[in-house]
C-alpha cells in the first residue's frame, strides 16, 4: 500500500484540460504565461539546490485544481518542433497537495507531500495475474495500431505502479479518466482501473470492426450482383444473335459510331476507352449518362472538316470595301493575311510543325465603329464560317476551358462550342468585348484565353471537358475591345493590335448613305423612292445632331426621321415621295444637340471670359473636347493654395501643380502678374464633374487657362490643344493624336496645337481631316501661349473671374 514521506515546497505548473502521470515525458509550450512562470521559478530555486529544477504538475479543470499532483523535473529548455520556446518535463511521482506558500518568481508555490507508491515483493498471485492480463490487453491494442516497438517496452515493465501509469499515454482515455488514475494512489487499484478502461475500449473496437465488416459484405454483394447482371446481358446478347434478332445495345451502337467516324488517332483511342467503360457500367449508374454525353460531343465535333479559303485576293478586298467604309488598316491586314496564305498553299507550306497559319487580331476602338460587324465581313471575304462568342461579363474560367467531367451538368467551354456550332475546324471566331472579362473566386477567364490565343500553343489546346487535344491553329480569332488598358498585358502580347479610331464626317456620310439609310428604310416600311435624305441633311445629322466616334447614334437619328415621316404620311399630313433637306431637320426631330463653339453667339461661348481653355482628351467612346476653367479667389475671403475639382486622377492633379509652378517661376518672363498668386487661392475646374478624368495630356491646357486668367487675355475660340508640360515649360508627347484630332474636327475647332514629337502620328490622320484643321506642332509652352491667347484688350483685367 502507499504511504507518505518528506514534505516538499514546489512551484505549481497548471495543466488546462490535460493530465500527466508519473513516468510520462511531455513537451510544454513556454508561450503559456503560467507554464513559463512555473519553469522560471523552478530554475531560480534550483540555483541554490543540487539537481534539476522541480515543478508540481497539477491538472486544472474549469479553473479547479486537482488534489493530487505530479512531481516533475525540467529535463530541457529549448525550441519545440514548430519553433516556439518549450520545456521538456518528466513526471517523477505523485504529490499530495497541501497549503500555499511563498517562493521566488511569479508562480504559485504550495507545500506537498511525496506519496510512496512501492508494492512489496514478491507480488501476490492475484496481482501477478492482473499484471499479465493488462500486458496482454495492451499488446493486442498496440498490435492493431502497428506499434511494435511500444509492445516490447510495455512487456519489459514489471513495476505495478509504473505499468498502471503507462496507460496515461493512451489517446482514448478522457481527461476525467486520467484524473481518476492520478488520484488513485494504490498501485493495484490503479492497475485494475487501467485494465478496465483498456478492456472497454477493445470491446468498442470490436463492435466497430463488426459494423465495417457488415458494410463490406454489402458492397461485395452489390459487386456480385453487378457481375451477374453483366453476364446475364451477355447471355441475352448471344441468344439474340442465335435467333437472328437486331442488337439494340446502346454501347455497341456507340462503338460502331466511333469506329465509323473520321476521328484523329488519339481521339479515337480515348473514345473507345470511354465506350469500354460504358459497356462495363450498369444502367442505373449515373456515369453511363456522363459517358454518353461526352461521346455525343466528341462525335459532333468537325475534327477533319475544313472550308476552303477563298484565295481571290481582289474579290476579298472588294467584299470588305463594299461592306465597310473606312477601316483601311483592318482591310489591309486581312488582305495581307490572305495573300500570304495563298502563297504558302501554292508552295506546299500549308502545315509546318503541326501548325497552320491562323491569325489573332485585336480590334480596339470606341463603340459603334463596326468592330463586331467587321468580323462577319472578314469571314465572308475569306469564305469561312463565322461564330461570335460574347465575353462581356464572363467571370468563370470554365466558360473558356470547360468544366471537369466530375461535375453534374458539365459542358465544354465556349471555344469548343464555337467550333461545334461552326461545323468546321477553321472558322472566324469573334471574341466580342474581351476587355469586359472579369475574374473572381471561380478563376480568371482572361488567363484561360492565353493558350487559346497563342499561335505557338493552340494547335494542342485541351479543354477540361474533352481532355483530348483540339487543333485551333487554323482558326482566325478576332477580339474586340473598347478600352485597351483593360486587356491584361500577357493576353494583349499574343494578339496583333489594330486600332479603329472612329470615322470622319465624310466617312459617316458615306456609311449613312450606302448602309444605314437602306436598312432603316426597310425597317420603317418605306421604299427607297418614297423618302430620300439629301447629303446636306446627312452631314448636318453627323455634325450637329450626333457627336460620336461611331455611327450608332447617327443610325438612330435616321430611324427617328423615317419614323416621323412615315407617321405623318399615315396621318395625312405629308405626301410622298419626300426629300429631307437640312432645313427640315429641326421641324422633324428638334434642334441640334451639338452646336460648335465657333457657331455660337460670342457672348455665350465658354471661352468668352479669361481663364477658360479648350483641351482634347480620349475616352472609352473615342476622342472628345475638354474645357478647363480657372479662377482666383478674393484675397479678403479666399484661402491661398490650389483647389482642383472635376473628379481628377492623381496624374492630372500633378499636371495642375506643374502648370502653376511653371507660371510662378516664369511669370516675369511671360509678363504675367504672378504676385496675385501669393495670397490668393487658385481654383481649376474641369466641367462634367461626374466623369472621372486622368492623364498628363491636359498640362498645356491648364497652363493656358491660368495664363489667360492672369493676363486677362481670352483664349481663342477656334483653338484646342493637347500635350504634357514639364517644369521647364517643355511640351512632351502624348497618345491618341488621331482620336483627338477627329474630336476637334467634329467639335468645329479649326486650329489644334500638339507636341512636336507627335508630328509622326499625323500620318495616321485622314487627309480630309488635316485639310480642315490648322495643326501647329510646338516644343515649348511659350509657343502655345502665343498661338492660343488672343491679343490684350482694354478692360481685360476687370474680366478676371474671381471665386466667391
Amino acid at each position: 500500500m502507499a504511504s507518505t514521506s518528506t514534505p516538499l515546497t514546489l512551484p505549481v505548473l497548471p495543466l488546462d484540460d490535460e493530465v500527466v502521470l508519473p513516468g510520462m515525458v511531455v513537451p510544454l509550450d513556454l508561450n503559456d504565461a503560467d507554464v513559463r512562470a512555473a519553469v522560471e521559478a523552478a530554475q531560480a530555486a534550483a540555483r541554490s539546490e543540487p539537481g534539476k529544477p522541480k515543478v508540481l504538475l497539477v491538472p486544472r479543470i474549469d479553473g479547479t485544481y486537482a488534489s493530487t499532483g505530479v512531481l516533475g523535473t525540467v529535463e530541457q529548455v529549448g525550441r519545440l518542433a514548430d519553433g516556439d520556446p518549450g520545456a521538456l518535463i518528466r513526471g517523477r511521482g505523485r504529490v499530495q497537495i497541501g497549503a500555499g506558500t511563498t517562493g521566488p518568481g511569479a508562480a504559485l508555490w504550495v507545500e506537498g507531500t511525496r506519496i510512496d507508491e512501492t508494492v512489496p515483493e514478491p507480488l501476490p498471485g492475484h496481482v501477478a495475474e492482473l499484471v499479465k492480463e493488462y500486458k496482454a490487453l495492451a499488446t493486442a491494442w498496440l498490435r492493431k495500431r502497428g506499434a511494435w516497438q511500444v509492445v516490447d517496452r510495455v512487456q519489459a515493465i514489471d513495476d505495478v505502479s509504473q505499468l498502471a501509469d503507462n496507460s496515461g499515454y493512451s489517446p482514448f482515455l478522457t481527461t476525467e479518466q486520467k484524473i481518476e488514475l492520478l488520484e488513485t494512489t494504490d498501485p493495484v487499484a490503479r492497475l485494475k482501473l487501467a485494465t478496465q478502461h483498456l478492456r472497454d475500449h477493445l470491446a468498442e473496437q470490436d463492435v466497430a470492426e463488426t459494423i465495417a465488416k457488415d458494410v463490406q459484405e454489402g458492397v461485395d454483394k452489390q459487386q456480385r450482383e453487378f457481375l451477374l447482371r453483366r453476364q446475364l446481358e451477355a447471355v441475352r446478347k448471344e441468344l439474340r444473335e442465335l435467333n437472328g434478332e437486331a442488337d439494340g445495345e446502346e454501347s455497341d451502337d456507340y462503338r460502331a459510331r466511333v469506329e465509323a467516324a473520321d476521328l484523329p488517332e488519339k481521339v479515337r483511342e480515348a473514345a473507345l476507352k470511354e465506350v469500354d467503360k460504358l459497356e462495363r457500367s450498369s444502367d442505373q449508374s449515373p456515369e453511363g449518362s456522363w459517358i454518353r454525353t461526352w461521346l455525343d460531343t466528341i462525335l459532333e465535333l468537325p475534327w477533319n472538316d475544313r472550308t476552303e479559303d477563298a484565295y481571290d485576293i481582289q474579290g476579298a478586298k472588294a467584299v470588305l470595301d463594299a461592306e465597310h467604309a473606312g477601316l483601311e488598316d483592318v482591310k489591309e491586314r486581312i488582305t495581307e493575311y490572305l495573300a500570304v496564305r495563298k502563297r504558302r498553299t501554292d508552295r506546299g507550306l500549308g502545315v509546318i510543325g503541326g501548325r497552320r497559319g491562323g491569325a489573332v487580331l485585336a480590334l480596339v476602338g470606341p463603340p459603334g465603329v463596326g468592330k463586331t460587324s467587321l468580323g462577319e465581313s472578314v469571314a465572308h471575304a475569306m469564305g469561312r464560317k463565322f461564330v461570335r462568342v460574347a465575353l462581356g461579363g464572363v467571370r468563370d474560367e470554365a466558360e473558356i476551358r470547360g468544366h471537369r467531367r466530375t461535375y453534374v451538368g458539365a459542358l465544354p467551354g465556349r471555344i469548343v462550342r464555337a467550333i461545334k456550332e461552326a461545323g468546321s475546324m477553321n472558322p472566324v471566331v469573334l471574341l466580342d468585348e474581351i476587355d469586359k472579362v472579369g475574374s473572381d473566386f471561380r478563376g480568371d477567364p482572361a488567363a484561360a484565353l492565353l493558350e487559346v490565343l497563342d499561335p505557338a500553343q493552340n494547335h494542342t489546346f485541351r479543354d477540361h471537358y474533352l481532355e483530348v487535344e483540339l487543333d485551333l491553329s487554323d482558326v482566325v480569332f478576332l477580339a474586340t475591345a473598347n478600352v485597351l488598358e483593360a486587356i491584361p498585358e500577357a493576353l494583349l502580347d499574343r494578339m496583333e493590335l489594330v486600332r479603329l479610331d472612329g470615322y470622319t464626317e465624310d466617312e459617316k456620310v458615306v456609311i449613312a448613305r450606302d448602309h444605314l439609310l437602306p436598312r432603316q428604310l426597310e425597317r420603317a416600311g418605306l421604299d427607297k423612292d418614297e423618302v430620300t435624305l439629301d447629303e446636306s441633311a446627312l452631314r448636318k445629322l453627323a455634325g450637329e445632331y450626333t457627336r460620336e466616334a461611331g455611327v450608332r447614334t447617327l443610325e438612330r437619328s435616321i430611324a427617328r426621321l423615317l419614323r416621323k415621316v412615315a407617321a405623318q404620311h399615315e396621318l395625312g399630313e405629308r405626301e410622298l415621295p419626300f426629300t429631307i433637306k437640312d432645313e427640315d431637320l429641326r421641324g422633324l426631330i428638334g434642334r441640334p444637340h451639338h452646336v460648335p463653339e465657333s457657331a455660337q453667339d460670342p457672348a455665350e461661348r465658354r471661352t468668352s471670359v479669361p481663364g477658360v481653355a479648350t483641351g482634347l482628351a480620349v475616352t472609352g467612346a473615342g476622342g472628345d473636347v475638354l474645357f478647363v476653367e480657372a479662377s482666383l479667389a478674393d484675397p479678403e475671403t479666399g484661402a491661398a493654395g490650389l483647389t482642383l475639382t472635376g473628379q481628377l486622377g492623381d496624374v492630372m492633379k500633378e499636371s495642375a501643380q506643374i502648370a502653376l509652378s511653371f507660371l510662378r517661376s516664369h511669370g516675369a518672363e511671360l509678363e504675367l502678374p504672378v504676385a496675385d498668386l501669393k495670397d490668393r487661392g487658385v481654383h481649376i475646374h474641369f466641367p462634367a464633374g461626374a466623369v472621372p478624368k486622368d492623364g498628363p495630356s491636359a498640362g498645356v491646357t491648364m497652363t493656358t487657362a491660368l495664363a489667360s486668367l492672369l493676363s486677362g487675355r481670352l483664349v481663342r475660340t477656334d483653338v484646342a490643344m493637347t500635350g504634357e508640360v514639364s517644369l521647364t515649360g517643355r511640351v512632351l508627347p502624348i497618345g491618341g493624336v488621331k482620336q483627338k484630332l477627329l474630336a476637334a474636327q467634329r467639335a468645329g475647332v479649326t486650329t489644334v496645337i500638339i507636341p512636336k514629337r507627335n508630328e509622326p502620328d499625323l500620318d495616321d490622320v485622314p487627309a480630309e481631316v488635316l485639310d480642315k484643321l490648322d495643326v501647329h506642332t510646338v516644343t515649348d509652352v511659350r509657343q502655345v501661349l502665343e498661338l492660343a491667347l488672343a491679343p490684350a484688350t482694354s478692360g481685360a483685367e476687370s474680366e478676371v473671374p474671381v471665386a466667391a
